[in-house]
């Protein structure tokens, strides 16, 4: 018997928080506090700072321990593909998209999986970064089988910047 096919993660498990290799700290601050509006909870030195959403103690660690000043790593190795930044609502997406466009931000990306719809774009360091909000679970597409049946269609970014009217 496979020893590893017994244990299944707890439901309850989250990701708790991710810490980024950044080459310019106050650069990484300006995007992920100025723009996408996360606050600042912690600096370590001129080296680190932390930051949340709400008052947790940290969602991303921000670094240039060993990265200061350094290019962006090249996007056919391997290591992070994208950090996924969880909205409450669909309105909140769009109030974050809506920010994007003023600031004229550079989106990679936009996609409705059936289960979320998504927008993608780089933090200044290159790294991915997708800003989803969760459609409800009643809602999931499903196979005949039951099963989860997620896809990649285009997200109708007009549709979603209407949720800024109601």
């Amino acid at each position: 018997m496979n020893k590893t096919a017994a244990y299944s993660i707890p439901s309850q498990t989250r990701i708790g928080h991710i810490h980024l290799k950044v080459s310019d700290l106050q650069r990484a601050l300006d995007f992920y506090c100025g723009l996408l509006g996360f606050e600042l909870t912690q600096t370590y030195g001129d080296q680190a700072a932390f930051i949340s959403a709400g008052g947790y103690h940290h969602h991303i660690g921000l670094n240039t321990w060993q990265s200061k000043n350094a290019p962006p790593a090249p996007k056919n190795t391997v290591g992070l593909f994208h950090t996924a930044i969880l909205y409450p609502t669909r309105k909140d997406l769009a109030t974050i998209l809506n920010r994007l466009l003023e600031a004229d931000y550079p989106l990679t990306g936009a996609a409705d999986h059936g289960v979320s719809e998504a927008l993608y774009l780089d933090d200044p360091d290159g790294n991915g970064v997708e800003l989803y909000w969760d459609k409800p679970r009643e809602i999931w597409p499903q196979k005949n089988d039951g099963t989860l049946d997620m896809y990649t269609k285009s997200l109708d970014l007009n549709s979603l910047l209407q949720e800024l009217k109601h």
